[in-house]
């Protein structure tokens, strides 16, 4: 029971799910999300271990950052004592483990690729390489876990090659999630500071990391617009979720340091998943052959609702509930 409970803190779902939109996008822009919903499952439930062995992992190598960093977060067992470095180290262990097992009854490519993301977990977390501990290689290698290999993943279920669509894609979802994942440190940036932790923002201050983030946001949000050109009505959506987010980057470098820099970055960040979600059910109703007009009434109400939010924001900040925090 106390090893399930710490699954379950670990695996801090909202991230997790995330990690399958990008997977399921992969499906859907090849048409193949409904085509074998056994593995589509199995492969859901691999990433989502994998995600748990790279938490517990990252927990045990971080522990004395998360003490100050995440003193009083529920999703730190290592920190509130409900779990010690002995049983993050099973949870570790059997969610490696399970997670390259149930990807072997996939295929070799998903196995392969499973087992490249339980390496890339131990590479970024633990001496020697520690990529967490480099500057530039930290984001790009968070890049290659949380978009590349569940991309990958998309391709190894539906039995695509890589084509050159597929590299536009990954290069536009990519390049915006480093936007994205650098601004994690502005969550982290006390415990960072005490134990020398060389982050970009440590390094070289807020004014560069939004300026990065910015170009990011820019340069991989220019591609999704470009592929989706053909579809006026889409690129146009996919553009106003651009505006947002950016809105949401000027707003965190003009904010104070604190809760309302976690603000913007989670508000921000749900119109990154916003605008994910969005093209996933635009490219599923593609491939049900649903007409122009429902795929237009279903984003429409899809991005209705998230800048909604979104200006429910803007107007009442201080009433602003978060999930993702950096």
């Amino acid at each position: 029971m106390k090893i399930a409970k710490l699954f379950w803190r670990l695996l801090r779902y909202r991230v997790a799910v995330m990690l399958i939109l990008f997977f399921l996008l992969s499906l859907s822009l090849h048409q193949k999300l409904t085509s074998n919903p056994v593995l589509i499952v199995l492969v859901c439930l691999s990433i989502a271990l994998s995600y748990v062995s790279a938490t517990s992992v990252n927990d045990i190598a971080d522990a004395k950052i998360d003490a100050i960093n995440h003193a009083n977060s529920i999703g730190r067992p290592l920190i509130t004592g409900e779990g010690k470095k002995e049983d993050l180290i099973k949870v570790f262990a059997i969610a490696s483990i399970a997670s390259i097992a149930i990807a072997a009854f996939v295929n070799p490519w998903a196995l392969l690729i499973a087992s490249c993301s339980i390496l890339i977990n131990v590479l970024y977390s633990l001496p020697p390489i520690q990529f967490s501990y480099r500057t530039f290689l930290a984001p790009i290698v968070l890049g290659i876990a949380y978009v590349g290999i569940p991309y990958s993943l998309g391709l190894a279920v539906s039995g695509s090659v890589l084509h050159k669509n597929d590299l536009l894609w990954l290069f536009g979802l990519y390049v915006m999630f480093i936007g994205r994942i650098i601004l994690k440190d502005f969550r982290d940036r006390k415990g960072d500071a005490k134990f020398h932790k060389p982050t970009f923002l440590l390094r070289f201050g807020k004014n560069a990391t939004c300026a990065f983030s910015y170009l990011s946001v820019v340069l991989g949000g220019s591609m999704l617009v470009w592929l989706t050109h053909s579809e006026i009505w889409l690129a146009t959506i996919t553009s106003l979720y651009l505006v947002t987010i950016l809105a949401m980057l000027r707003r965190l470098q003009l904010s104070s340091e604190g809760q309302q820099e976690q603000l913007s970055i989670g508000v921000g960040a749900k119109m990154g998943n916003g605008l994910l979600i969005t093209l996933l059910c635009v490219f599923a109703l593609k491939q049900s052959s649903a007409s122009t007009e429902t795929q237009i009434l279903l984003a429409g109400v899809l991005a209705l609702t998230f800048f909604v939010n979104f200006f429910s924001f803007l107007h009442r900040p201080e009433a602003a509930i978060i999930g993702y925090k950096g």
